[in-house]
C-alpha cells in the first residue's frame, strides 16, 4: 500500500507538467498518423512505431525511408543525424537517473525533446519520488503520443485534404518549445549560444549536415563558459 501511495502521488504531481505535451502530441500524433496513411500504411503502422521507436521526428523521416529503396546503412547514419541531440540529452540527465534501478531503462528509452524539457528543469514536489515522478513524465508522454498517431491512422481515412507540408509540424514544436525556454530563462546566453553556433554550422556545413556539428559546438561552448555562465545567472 506504501508503494501505491508513492505511486500515486508522483502521477498526481507528473500530470500537471504534461498537459501542454498532451495537447501538442494529441495535435502532432494525429498529423504523423494521417501522413502515414496517405502515404499508402494503414494505421498499425503509426500505432506501433510510436510505440517501439518514439522520437517524432525521425518517425516523420521514416516515412519516406519505408517508401525508399532497401538501404540500411543509409538509415543508420540518418537515424544517428536526426536523433543525435539525444546523446546529449542522455549527458545532462546522467546524475539524475542514478540510483532508479530498472525505471532507468524506460527513461532512456522514452526520453525526447519534451520529457527532457520536463524532467531537467521541473521543480519536484516535497515529499515526491524524483524515480516515479519522471518515469510517469515519460510514460504519460508517450501515451499521448500513441494516442495521437493511432487516431491519426485511423481518422487518415476518412479525411480527404490536401497533407502538402503536414510533416513541418515537428519544426512548428521545436520553435514553440524553443520560445518557451527562451521565456522561462532570466538570462539568454545559452540560447543564443545555441543560435550563434546552429547559424554558424549551418553556413559550414549545409542543411543536411549540420546537426551533429551544432551538437558538439553547443557543448563544447556551454562546458567552456560554464561557470561565468552560471555566475551570471543563465542557466536559471
Amino acid at each position: 500500500m506504501q508503494e501505491k501511495g508513492i505511486r500515486w502521488r508522483a502521477l498526481k504531481a507528473a500530470f500537471p507538467n504534461t498537459i501542454p505535451i498532451f495537447a501538442g502530441f494529441c495535435f502532432l500524433g494525429m498529423a504523423y498518423g494521417i501522413y502515414m496513411n496517405v502515404s499508402g500504411f494503414s494505421f498499425w503502422y503509426p500505432m506501433l512505431m510510436s510505440m517501439t521507436i518514439f522520437g517524432g521526428s525521425l518517425e516523420f523521416v521514416a516515412v519516406s525511408m519505408l517508401l525508399g529503396a532497401f538501404a540500411p546503412l543509409q538509415t543508420l547514419l540518418v537515424t544517428l543525424m536526426v536523433q543525435a541531440r539525444h546523446l546529449f540529452y542522455g549527458i545532462a540527465m546522467l546524475d539524475r537517473f542514478k540510483g532508479l534501478g530498472w525505471k532507468r531503462i524506460y527513461l532512456i528509452f522514452g526520453m525526447c525533446d519534451e520529457t527532457f524539457s520536463i524532467n531537467y528543469s521541473a521543480k519536484i514536489p516535497e515529499g515526491v519520488d524524483r524515480g516515479w515522478f519522471m518515469f510517469f513524465v515519460t510514460l504519460l508522454n508517450q501515451m499521448y503520443w500513441v494516442l495521437g498517431a493511432t487516431l491519426g491512422g485511423i481518422l487518415g481515412s476518412y479525411l480527404k485534404f490536401d497533407t502538402e507540408g503536414l510533416d513541418f509540424v515537428m519544426t512548428a514544436m521545436f520553435i514553440v518549445i524553443f520560445l518557451d525556454q527562451w521565456l522561462k530563462e532570466k538570462k539568454h546566453y545559452t540560447a543564443l549560444i545555441g543560435l550563434l553556433v546552429s547559424v554558424v554550422c549551418l553556413l559550414g556545413f549545409g542543411a543536411d549536415s549540420f546537426m551533429i556539428p551544432t551538437m558538439i559546438g553547443v557543448l563544447c561552448f556551454l562546458t567552456l563558459f560554464r561557470k561565468p555562465i552560471e555566475k551570471a545567472g543563465g542557466f536559471s
